[in-house]
């Protein structure tokens, strides 16, 4: 279990949708400060709030928020994009950029935040990964979601002997920007915020945060086609 009562957290892209969610509900359990970054960031009113600008592609930017927030304890790897259409009507390039962004850029951050968190006595790292880690149809976005959740169970077993705790989050439709023009029913971030917490409270590896998501994570044991999205 990782305690946030007076801890640091860095939550990327915390300034709007999941990540603003995440950042006020790591407050309201007791977080004494949380780094909230963006790539062009705003103020905050919240002195609590402390905005920082990163570019999770560009490691000369990861190495300097590491400079400037040298005291994490809890680290959410949450910022992340999305490109439309299938994996045969991108150009390959445009698929790499998104794994870069939202596979890559966690793998950075978590390498150099790492340190500082073992320093600290262990803490956390929380990725946010989606119901489409498991679900496919949906191009090079599921794609990047799939290679996520490996690579936070890999850092989940590397992470182990510092004491690290390894969360990964998974959810389906969430009502943030990437999402608002579709006619579906979606998740409150607050909720989903709020199982993230509760997880790193009792130890939790991983959150499954809506029935569609445990659904299709009960159907990795079934056959291929059961793992297609409607």
């Amino acid at each position: 279990m990782t305690e946030i009562k007076g801890a640091r957290v860095l939550v990327t892209g915390g300034q709007r949708g999941l990540g603003k969610a995440l950042a006020a509900a790591l407050l309201e359990a007791g977080a004494g400060t949380v780094y909230v970054t963006a790539r062009r960031p705003e103020p905050e009113t919240d002195p609590r709030l402390v905005p920082l600008a990163l570019e999770v592609t560009d490691e000369a930017s990861v190495a300097r928020l590491a400079e400037q927030a040298p005291d994490v304890d809890i680290v959410v790897n949450n910022a992340g994009a999305t490109i439309p259409n299938g994996l045969l009507r991108n150009d390959v390039a445009d698929v790499a950029h998104l794994l870069d962004i939202n596979v890559l850029g966690a793998l950075r951050v978590t390498q150099a935040f790492a340190p500082v968190l073992a320093r600290r006595g262990g803490g956390a790292v929380v990725n946010v990964h989606s119901v489409l880690s498991w679900a496919s149809g949906a191009g090079a976005y599921g794609v990047s979601k799939a290679a996520l959740w490996s690579l936070t169970n890999s850092l989940r077993h590397e992470l182990a002997d510092q004491g690290t705790q390894v969360v990964g989050v998974h959810l389906g439709y969430t009502d943030t920007d990437m999402v608002r023009a579709l006619d579906v029913p979606k998740n409150d971030p607050r909720d989903v915020a709020a199982q993230v917490v509760e997880a790193l409270l009792k130890g939790g590896n991983e959150v499954l945060a809506d029935e569609v998501t445990r659904h299709f994570k009960a159907a990795l044991s079934g056959p291929v086609e059961g793992l297609a999205v409607a």
